[in-house]
């Protein structure tokens, strides 16, 4: 019987410390350790991953740029955006990557469709994106993920009501040109906490859902 996600509401925390806390976790779990979902904030910071050829670093003094083992390229977070972590032991829930940056993807995409907001994935670029008024494609929430040992750490980042202008310093996630938006901009009232609690629902569902079809799959197969 698979154990359920351990929710940990942690506020606003210092991203190194929490990134240090993750590779922690990940390095000490045992075989029967619940896996989490970690909802935070972060002051301003530029985080750079793995992928750093060719990364446009910021010019700017006032916001520091941390070099952190999660997949990607460079991103910008700050207060007005949820960041929920995942800490996952990938085999025992029958998870590869590509299934789970997908179940992420669709499981803003769903929160974003209860709001009115349509918005779509894409195979080659991970993240999940909108159509502005203009036609302009723009980039809401991204994803960036480390897997270690069969388990993994990090997670997503989705933009409610924050200063998106240290985004104008980078080409986020690699891509130059690219634009940023978030949900205040696109219409949607709902709050920071509001929105966070209806993510984290919608994520507790959805990993539940997909391991109760990969059991059924498995069912199946023995039949």
């Amino acid at each position: 019987m698979q154990q359920p996600l351990v929710i940990r509401r942690l506020g606003l925390t210092a991203f190194e410390s929490t990134c240090q806390a993750m590779q922690s976790f990940n390095a000490n779990r045992a075989v029967d350790t619940p896996d989490e979902l970690w909802l935070t904030e972060h002051p301003p910071v530029y985080s750079l991953g793995l992928n750093r050829r060719q990364v446009k670093l910021p010019q700017r003094d006032d916001i520091p740029t941390v070099l952190t083992d999660r997949g990607g390229k460079i991103t910008y977070h700050g207060p007005g955006q949820i960041i929920v972590y995942v800490l996952a032991d990938l085999q025992r829930r029958r998870l590869n990557i590509r299934t789970l940056v997908s179940l992420l993807e669709n499981t803003v995409i769903e929160l974003l469709a209860e709001h009115g907001v349509n918005a779509t994935a894409k195979e080659d670029a991970p993240g999940v994106y909108v159509q502005l008024n203009n036609s302009q494609e723009a980039k809401i929430a991204s994803l960036g993920l480390r897997v270690k040992n069969n388990s993994c750490y990090h997670g997503l980042s989705l933009n409610v009501d924050m200063d998106l202008s240290p985004f104008d310093a980078i080409d986020p996630c690699g891509y130059a040109g690219l634009k940023v938006t978030q949900t205040k901009d696109l219409g949607i009232t709902a709050d920071l906490q509001t929105l966070s609690e209806q993510l984290l629902q919608k994520l507790n569902a959805n990993f539940e859902h997909l391991h109760n079809s990969a059991l059924t799959d498995d069912m199946e197969k023995h039949d």
